[in-house]
């Protein structure tokens, strides 16, 4: 199963890598995901405001695919791949929310700090 620890190596590889030509889609998607994670919860925190869960996977899935089309751009991904990723990077989104806020009744920025590796990575 796909989890913070992974997303994290992904978003290293996404950054890091010498040969970013040959960055596969499951890879991108990975570091998309935890990107989103991080904007996501940079704004909901902002705002301050509980959001459901499925406004949250909503919003999720934007981000990611946003990030996807970035990286991508960066990494000189081609077409397929980029759709592919931003297929794989939505559902890695809402696994890692899940993961993280699924045990709660609503998306509450006031009730549970941001995940550890994104604390972790970006002093949230």
């Amino acid at each position: 199963m796909f989890g913070w620890d992974d997303a994290h190596d992904d978003y290293k590889k996404t950054q890091n890598s010498d040969n970013k030509a040959e960055l596969s889609h499951e890879v991108l998607a990975g570091g998309a995901s935890f990107l989103a994670m991080h904007e996501f919860e940079n704004y909901q925190r902002k705002e301050g405001k509980e959001v459901s869960h499925a406004f949250a996977k909503e919003a999720l899935a934007a981000m990611a695919g946003v990030e996807v089309d970035r990286i991508a751009e960066m990494n000189g991904a081609d077409y397929v791949d980029r759709e592919k990723a931003k297929h794989e990077a939505k559902k890695r989104s809402e696994q890692l929310y899940d993961q993280h806020y699924g045990d709660e009744e609503n998306y509450n920025p006031n009730k549970k700090h941001p995940h550890r590796k994104l604390q972790q990575e970006f002093g949230n």
